[in-house]
This record gives C-alpha cells, sequence and structure tokens, in this order.
C-alpha cells in the first residue's frame, strides 16, 4: 500500500510539524527517502512492508515506526510533525511539543505549517517535488505515481497553477496525484476516472486529507457507516445513494473529477471537468479524429510507463534449485517474485492485447532489463478446471504471442484458484468485489512483471452505456438506434421474442429520455420501499432494459433487509433535491458505473498486490478517459465498437495482421469457475455467515443468505455477483474488527485506530426511524 496524508490547520503556528532538511531534499526539487510502511509496518513478515497481513498484524504497528530514508543519505531524526490530540488551538494538548502525531513509517515531503508526508514503499522516482522559487519555498508542488511530465513542465504547471489554473495539472500522461501549496492553500487534485481518490476528514480545527480512508478513520477514531454499506449493497452503481461518504463516519471522499481546495483549515470542493449542456446538444465529433486521439492518450500513457526507471524485486527468495518440470520462471513465479522489468496481461481480449502490443511495439527496450534482452513477459491464466468456453481466447493469445517481442508465459491452476479457494488475505481500504477472487488473480500476477499492464477499465471507457440510447433520442439522432436495437434483437432469436426486442428497447429509451433526473430518483427510491427488486437479469436485453433507468438496484440488493433497503430510499429521496452531475441520462450513468469500476479495482490492486510490483490500467488514465469521452456517441452504441476502436490503434501503430476472432465481445464471467469455487468453499463459506456481522448490524438475515449459498452450490439461478458481494463485505468486516494495529504514532492514546471499541462497531439500523417496505421482498 501507498498513500499521502497532510492537513491544513487554522493557525500557522498551531502544532507544526518541523522542516525538510536540505539533506533529505536534494538542489533539484525531487523528495530523497523511499518511505516504507503501507498502512504502517508488519507485512510479508518484514517491517515496513506496505501491505499487512490480516489478523493480529493488522494494519499498522502497535507504536512507533520507521522512517525509511533513500538514495544512501543518511537517516535525519524521526520527522516530528502534525496536531497532538488537539481540538482546536486554544487546546492544552496542542502546547504539549513532546506529543506529536505523524504516520507510521512516512517520509515527511514537507513540513509545517501544513506538512504532508508520503507513507509506503513508494519507488524513489515516484515522488517528485518541485518549487516555484528558492526563496518562495511554500510555492511548491509534488506528485506521487507515473507521471510522465517533465521536471521543467512540472515546474510550469506549479507557475500556473499558482494563479488558480488547475485542469493542466491532470493533463499529463500517466497515473499519478499532485498537490500544490501556495502559502496557506493547499490544493488536492483527484484522478477523473476515480482510480486514485482523495479523502478528507474535519479534524483538530482544520481538514486532514489522504489518498486513502483508513488511516483517516484512524486519526479520528471513526464508527462504521452503516447506512453507507447499505447503500454499496444496494445500489452500488448510484453515486446518488453512496453520495460522499465512506465505510467510515466522518470520513468522505471528493467526486472524480474535482479538486479540493483547503485554505488555512476551511476546505472548497470544485471541479475541473467540463459537463455537458441538455438545452443544446454539442456538435457530433469526428469519428476518425476522436479515435486518433484515444490512440494517442494511450500511446502516451504506455510510453509513460516503459521510459520510467525499470525496477527489480527488492528481495528475492533464495532458488531452492532444479525442479522436475519447472524452468527458473515458473519456480520463481512459483516463490511469488514478479519477474524484473515490464509485462502485460494477455487475456486473447481485446484490451490486454493492445496494451501488451503497443508495450511490445515501442522503440526501445520495452520488456526486461537492459542486458537480459528486450522481449515484454506476456501472461496468460489457463483455467484447468474450466476449460470449456475459453478455448478460442487461449488461441488468440498463443497467436499474439508469437511475435518475436513478446515472451509468453502461461500460468496453469486448477481447484486449487477457483473464486473463494483462499478467503484469508490482506486488509483493503475499503470493501470490493475482488476480495473472492484475489488469490486467484495474485497467483496470475505473480508469474508477470514489476510493471505489469492490465486492460481493466476498457469496457467501461470505450463501450457505451445503454442509457447512451437515451442521449441519442434527446438529441435526435434515432437512426444511430438501428444497428444496437438489431444485435439486441439476434440474442433474443433463441427465445422467439427478437419481433417484440425492438419495440422494447426503443420505448424504455424513449421513457428515459423524457424522464427528468428527479423524478427517475424518487421512482428507484420508491422501488427500493416497496421491495419491486428484479431477482435476476438472464441476458443481454434484460441487462440493457434494466439499465435504462436512472437509478437501479444492485445484485446484492434482494438479499437486504427492510430497514436496510428503507435507509437507501431515503437517501435517494435526499438526493433527488440536489443537482445531478450531468443533465443526460446516458452520460451521468457512464460517469457513474466508471467511478464504480475504478474504486473497485483500487480495491482490487491492494487485495492482489505482490511485494515490488506495480499493477498499471492505461485505460484509467486521465487522458485516456478524456479521449474516449470525446468520441462520437453514434460511434460508442454500435455494435462492436470497442474492438473497432482498438483495431484501428494498432493499425495506427503499425500493428495490422490480428488473430482470427480478435474482438468478439468477451464473454459474462465464468459461471461454471465460480459455482465450482463455492461448492468447493461451501463448508467455510456456511461457518463464515453463521452468525455474520452484516446481520448484527441489521443488513441481512443469516438464514436467507445461507439458503441462497446452498441454492447457488446446487445450481439453482442464483445472482452470483450480488452473493460475492455480500461474502466480501463479511470478509473485509472481519478483518477490520480483527486489526491490532493503527497508522498513527505519537499520541496520548497508545492506538488511535477506526472502530476503537468492538461493542460499539455495529450500530444496528433502528426500524423505529425508518419506513416499512410496504411490498414482500421476494427472493432470488
Amino acid at each position: 500500500m501507498r498513500w499521502l496524508v497532510g492537513w491544513s490547520s487554522i493557525a500557522a503556528s498551531f502544532g507544526t510539524a518541523g522542516r525538510v532538511s536540505d539533506r533529505r531534499t536534494s538542489a533539484n526539487g525531487h523528495a530523497n527517502g523511499n518511505g516504507s510502511g503501507g498502512y504502517g509496518s508488519g507485512g510479508h513478515g518484514s517491517a515496513g512492508c506496505g501491505s499487512s497481513g490480516y489478523g493480529s498484524s493488522g494494519y499498522g504497528h502497535d507504536g512507533g515506526g520507521h522512517d525509511g530514508g533513500g538514495h544512501g543519505l543518511p537517516h535525519a531524526d524521526p520527522p516530528r510533525g502534525g496536531l497532538a490530540d488537539a481540538a482546536s488551538a486554544d487546546d492544552p494538548a496542542a502546547q504539549d511539543a513532546d506529543r506529536t502525531v505523524h504516520p507510521v513509517g512516512a517520509q515527511l515531503l514537507w513540513g509545517d505549517p501544513d506538512p504532508l508526508w508520503a507513507v509506503g514503499d513508494w519507488r524513489p522516482d515516484e515522488i517528485r517535488t518541485v518549487t516555484a522559487d528558492p526563496a518562495d519555498p511554500f510555492t511548491r508542488l509534488a506528485v506521487l505515481g507515473c507521471c510522465g511530465a517533465t521536471d521543467a513542465e512540472l515546474r510550469r504547471g506549479l507557475y500556473a497553477a499558482r494563479g488558480g489554473a488547475l485542469r493542466h495539472l491532470t493533463e499529463w500522461s500517466g497515473s499519478y496525484t499532485a498537490v500544490v501549496q501556495a502559502g496557506r492553500r493547499i490544493t488536492v487534485l483527484g484522478d477523473v476516472a476515480g482510480a486514485r481518490p482523495v479523502f478528507y476528514t474535519p479534524w483538530a480545527g482544520g481538514t486532514a486529507y489522504a489518498t486513502a480512508a483508513l488511516p483517516l478513520a484512524d486519526l479520528i477514531e471513526a464508527q462504521l457507516d452503516i447506512g453507507h454499506l447499505a447503500a454499496l449493497l444496494a445500489c452500488p452503481d448510484s453515486p446518488e445513494a453512496l453520495g460522499d461518504g465512506t465505510p467510515y463516519a466522518g470520513v468522505r471522499r471528493i467526486p472524480p473529477g474535482h479538486t479540493l481546495i483547503l485554505r488555512e483549515g476551511s476546505r472548497e470542493i470544485t471541479g475541473y471537468e467540463t459537463v455537458a449542456s441538455l438545452a443544446v446538444a454539442a456538435p457530433e465529433a469526428d469519428a476518425g479524429r476522436a479515435v486518433e486521439g484515444v490512440r494517442e492518450a494511450l500511446v502516451d500513457a504506455v510510453r509513460a510507463r516503459l521510459t520510467a526507471p525499470r525496477h527489480a524485486p527488492d528481495t528475492l527468495v533464495p532458488d531452492p534449485g532444479p525442479v522436475p518440470g519447472m524452468g527458473p520462471a515458473d519456480r520463481r513465479a512459483a516463490r511469488g517474485a514478479p519477474a524484473p522489468g515490464v509485462g502485460a496481461d494477455l487475456s486473447g481480449g481485446s484490451a490486454s492485447a493492445t496494451l501488451a502490443l503497443l508495450a511490445a511495439g515501442l522503440p526501445g527496450a520495452p520488456g526486461t532489463l537492459p542486458g537480459s534482452g528486450s522481449r515484454l513477459l506476456a501472461v496468460t491464466f489457463n483455467d484447468l478446471a474450466t476449460p470449456q468456453g475459453r478455448e478460442g481466447e487461449l488461441e488468440r493469445a498463443h497467436a499474439i504471442a508469437a511475435s518475436p517481442r513478446l515472451h509468453h508465459v502461461v500460468v496453469a491452476a486448477a481447484e486449487e484458484a477457483l473464486p473463494y479457494a483462499e478467503l484469508d488475505g490482506p486488509l483493503t481500504d475499503e470493501p470490493g468485489p475482488s476480495l473472492v477472487t484475489a488469490a486467484r488473480e495474485r497467483r496470475r500476477l505473480a508469474a508477470g512483471s514489476a510493471d505489469h499492464f492490465t486492460g481493466h477499465g476498457a469496457r467501461q471507457v470505450l463501450d457505451a452505456h445503454p442509457a447512451r440510447m437515451a442521449d441519442l433520442l434527446l438529441d435526435r439522432r434515432r437512426r444511430h438506434l438501428l444497428r444496437p436495437v438489431a444485435a439486441l434483437a439476434r440474442s433474443a432469436s433463441a427465445s422467439g421474442e427478437s419481433l417484440l426486442v425492438p419495440l422494447t428497447v426503443y420505448a424504455a429509451a424513449r421513457r428515459l429520455a423524457r424522464t427528468p433526473y428527479r423524478a427517475g430518483i424518487e421512482a428507484a427510491a420508491a422501488r427500493l420501499r416497496e421491495g419491486g427488486l428484479t431477482p435476476s437479469l438472464t441476458g443481454p436485453v434484460d441487462a440493457s432494459l434494466a439499465a435504462l433507468t436512472w437509478s437501479r438496484p444492485g445484485p446484492a440488493a434482494a438479499w437486504l433487509t427492510g430497514e436496510a433497503l428503507a435507509e437507501v430510499s431515503i437517501r435517494l429521496a435526499a438526493a433527488a433535491g440536489r443537482p445531478p452531475l450531468s443533465p443526460r441520462p446516458g452520460e451521468a450513468r457512464a460517469r457513474a458505473l466508471l467511478a464504480r469500476h475504478a474504486a473497485d479495482h483500487r480495491v482490487f490492486e491492494q487485495a492482489v498486490e505482490v511485494r515490488s510490483q506495480r499493477l498499471h490500467a492505461p485505460f484509467l488514465d486521465n487522458q485516456v478517459v478524456r479521449a474516449a469521452r470525446a468520441l462520437p456517441e453514434s460511434l460508442r452504441v454500435q455494435p462492436g465498437a470497442r474492438a473497432a476502436i482498438l483495431r484501428t490503434v494498432l493499425a495506427s501503430a503499425g500493428v495490422r495482421e490480428l488473430p482470427p476472432g480478435w474482438g468478439v465481445t468477451a464473454h459474462t464471467p465464468n459461471e461454471t469457475a465460480t459455482r465450482l469455487g463455492l461448492r468447493a468453499a461451501l463448508p467455510g463459506l456456511l461457518d463464515l455467515f453463521d452468525a455474520p456481522l452484516l446481520a448484527d448490524a441489521g443488513l441481512i438475515e443469516a438464514r436467507v443468505v445461507r439458503q441462497a449459498l446452498l441454492d447457488a452450490a446446487d445450481g439453482r439461478p442464483v445472482p452470483l455477483d450480488g452473493l460475492a458481494e455480500l461474502v466480501s463485505m463479511e470478509l473485509w468486516l472481519r478483518r477490520l474488527l480483527a486489526r491490532r494495529g493503527t497508522c498513527w504514532t505519537g499520541t496520548s492514546t497508545p492506538r488511535r485506530r477506526a472502530v476503537p471499541a468492538l461493542d460499539t462497531a455495529l450500530p444496528r439500523l433502528t426500524p423505529a426511524a425508518l419506513p416499512r417496505p410496504t411490498g414482500p421482498i421476494p427472493h432470488p
């Protein structure tokens, strides 16, 4: 885990954080030192590792900590910084200089009066700081992550940001977080997709911010927000239900495409992205020029990773020697250490293949370290437990890997890599459905490289949300609906109802186009109160019809109690009176779906983390998302649009020979593997829901979920993705309450951590305060 944290207090003399000495900051403005500690120390058996295990070690350390010094420089004194157990500047605790609070294992980037720390296993090249003028040390910029900007570009960006121009700070290639200090004004910029979020909370008369929610929850000793957990299960794709909350009460999240501005403790949240108008339709962009913009953004995103310094694993487990049937790479992957250099997923799908071919085709040495070859490591996962249905993808992966610039590695696994096979893992910042498949994905990624490309986000960025058809109707472009509606009719031809599909889909899109935002959200709230939930979706037509709405319940909503659904309905009803981020239903739902996927991808990165490895998802970069949003809607809604766009991108980059079947619509998640994993892990899952914490919070009834697990294992129609969300949240709650560490040290209390008291950890929803649903809650 890697995160940054800082705060802005009201008075400049309140709780100073110490100054960064000259030996910790180089002359060119780059930060020296590579902090370690993740959520404190205690992961992988060594202090300072960024990923802590589940159990007594928890995230963080009970006290103390160490501060990493990098580049061979002598260690400075431990950073003394922050506000010491004080609620205001006049609090006597603020005058106690011996008690200062700072993150465990932190690297101080700049000090008083508004300190900033970097915590975790950051690489030296991932932390960059520049100052506008040596005579003005309080006008500075920190960029953390992979950023393709040069030092001169960073300095020019700082000059412009000093005057208030912020959007250009998000226009460099790569994935990063930028923090600007101009006097007592602190500006923290989130990304466009939401993969690098920013959180904040009021604290000690000011505002603390971080790129992770758990450290702030530890700082204020926050309790769980049960209403937010209910919204995550009931309406995960609806920002109206989730709001700006987090699982921790009092910790807030800024929306994607927004920035947090702090002025001596006061805060302001403002957006830097333009919003389309509903009154006037924008002229349709040129399709060829828009696709060319996607190509340039993708190439720049890949190049930013390839031009960064290459890294090898920090420590390699000793090789036990030759093993029959295993080569050196296989033995290294079995020991859980990534290979040096750059690699990529190669599943046979269009997104991962595009990134692998772009990375392998760029000039220079795209793959391994200099002197050991220039081939890029391509990893394909072969599920031996359920080989049926994926033969075409494996054949395409082998055909693509025939390129001489690719070194192909196939990771084969059987029952040991099924979903739900291993449910022990690290504590993530938030719950996410990837927790049930983390062991499966970690096995694949361990065979990858120190810098590994994934195609995550391509579907959400490039594909058209079904609600885009309503936007076309708003713009009076009905003729562009012919091909997508015809494709849906062909998919339903086996049921004999294909003749009614075009009329049904068109009527649903027309109804959504004529439904105002407020009416749509209020209807969704009433639907939750009345219990009118759809048990499951049986095909693409049903999925498209369900998506043609302002808000829809998630797959786990049918298992929630009436009190939980009523709580979420209250949230939706309150949100109906606020203006939407976008008045166009298609654009609003597409942005909400992308934000949800980006948040899940962030949890995925934490759950599958392999030491010394970085996962790169270029499709979630700011410039790639913006280039994809410039694509005309008439192009995006056509069947096979994503494959056609990526084929054009590859052709422009010089890759024109692709295997037959490349770009076919990817199948749905492997239901057979999921059911096999459920059946194998059924005794443990039943024990998990024997006395679940979700039931203690009033969100579910344990017997109903246990019956659903039995039905899923027996092959009955049950929303499997909804069960994954329930199991993941239960696992996350147990890991959170079992932790013993904290992210902070230097406080008067022995341990400052979230959910400090177990007896008050799960405040149950009170039925008396919430209206009961008037209709029955159908069983999935």
